[in-house]
């Protein structure tokens, strides 16, 4: 691209920022009654200026003055009082360190082809999470996998940390919802029952740096856990089953672990199976249940498991099947056809829970190392709109959540670190299996 054609880029951009922070000034007036009595004071001085010093300006009592000149000086004041507002009101609508911000970002190497850096033009604070504060940017072109690959450096030029980065509807902005630096996730978390959130559905994850992480199983009714051996995934699993099993649901659990990781304590709460003839008659039975309450909430006429308890105030339980390592169930490597076929009859009931468990309160919570498609059908692994991933490579990091995010965001020695699918870092609490 030509010097010229950069330069009238450049220019039309700059106007275009100039009506943004017009636009933002106006808006902090309408939410700022300091602002406004600000302009209003200004308004004031100038017009006390013009009144007591008005007659210093008569010059067309003047004599060898121009008519053109006369005529203009009049003007002065006006100009000055509009001009002087106008200026206020840009400056209102222009974040604090902007041109900071825009250097910083040159010196990463955050532009278009045409050499152009975002810019900063509006900062607030998050009405739902007072914690985080949204820088929002026009993002001149660049696209958001362009931001998130280079988060890293984005975080370090600003001294934040990034949680979320979210594109405008208009396309044209970006946000990033930022923390400061000396904010920080914690690498051991212990859970505290006051944690425990009273509703039937709501599950904690764990904490980001904005707060408690939660999962609605009512609104996302399937979990998928993974990372490499280490990462925490069966940490995760006790505490959300924990949960679980305090507001009433029923547990069941695959175990094809050798059953170390869940102590008698456990076997007294849920149904813990190991082996795979148990668990095909658990998950048939999951089945009968879901067919069973098909029809209870169609003679009803309720669309979900909370409308119906509601309604008729029968209390059904939430139902939930947990598996530790999925891949000891599912995969088929080596098998015999008998055994094949048991496995592949555990996967079709697997496929229906997760098809059609929403609505009717019976809910998947699937953990493993490695969730490709050898060990994980289509099926399945389509209808498991929560993805949670610990420490992985890239490989797996893209298995799990479809970017190599978690390779980049959790370190290799970190354990109960997890990035949730929409970008949301996380540790998870650990719990004291004595207090279950």
């Amino acid at each position: 691209m030509k010097n010229e054609e950069k330069e009238h880029l450049y220019k039309q951009t700059q106007k275009r920022y100039l009506w943004l922070r017009f636009k933002n000034g106006c808006m902090s007036l309408k939410n700022s009654k300091l602002k406004r009595l600000t302009l209003l004071v200004f308004g004031i001085i100038v017009l006390l200026i013009w009144i007591f010093n008005k007659d210093r300006f008569r010059l067309d009592q003047m004599q060898m003055v121009s008519p053109a000149f006369i005529t203009l000086s009049k003007l002065i004041f006006p100009v000055a009082l509009i001009s002087g507002e106008l200026f206020i009101i840009i400056l209102f609508g222009t974040p604090c360190g902007c041109k900071s911000v825009t250097d910083n970002f040159r010196r990463i190497g955050l532009t278009n082809s045409a050499g152009e850096t975002p810019e900063l033009v509006a900062k607030y604070k998050d009405k739902k999470q007072l914690e985080a504060t949204v820088l929002e940017f026009d993002s001149v072109g660049i696209p958001p996998k362009e931001w998130e690959d280079k988060q890293q450096r984005i975080e370090a030029v600003l001294n934040v940390h990034i949680v979320k980065i979210r594109e405008g509807k208009d396309k044209r902005t970006i946000r990033l919802y930022t923390v400061p630096a000396s904010s920080g996730l914690s690498d051991k978390n212990e859970w505290r029952d006051s944690y425990l959130i009273k509703d039937s559905s709501t599950l904690v994850l764990g904490r980001s740096l904005l707060g408690i992480v939660t999962v609605d199983l009512a609104k996302i009714p399937h979990i998928l856990l993974g990372g490499s051996t280490g990462s925490g995934k069966t940490v995760l699993l006790k505490t959300l089953l924990m949960q679980a099993i305090r507001k009433g649901a029923v547990v069941a659990i695959a175990d094809f672990k050798g059953g170390v990781d869940f102590p008698l304590v456990w076997h007294k709460k849920c149904r813990i199976c190991f082996d795979e003839d148990r668990l095909i008659e658990l998950l048939t039975e999951l089945v009968e249940e879901l067919e069973r309450r098909k029809v209870l909430f169609r003679e009803q006429g309720c669309p979900n498991l909370d409308e119906y308890n509601k309604r008729t105030g029968a209390q059904l339980p939430r139902q939930i099947f947990a598996c530790d390592e999925v891949a000891e169930v599912l995969d088929k490597t080596g098998l015999s056809k008998e055994q094949k076929d048991k496995v592949s009859l555990i996967e079709s009931r697997l496929s229906v829970i997760a098809r059609q468990g929403r609505a009717f309160g019976i809910h998947l919570i699937l953990a493993t190392q490695r969730p490709d498609a050898n060990i994980l059908s289509g099926q399945i692994r389509n209808n498991i709109d929560c993805r949670i991933c610990g420490r992985a490579d890239n490989v797996l990091s893209q298995i799990i959540l479809d970017s190599t995010a978690a390779a980049e965001q959790i370190a290799k020695d970190m354990a109960g670190r997890f990035l949730l699918h929409d970008g949301t870092l996380f540790q998870a609490y650990l719990i004291n299996e004595n207090s279950l």
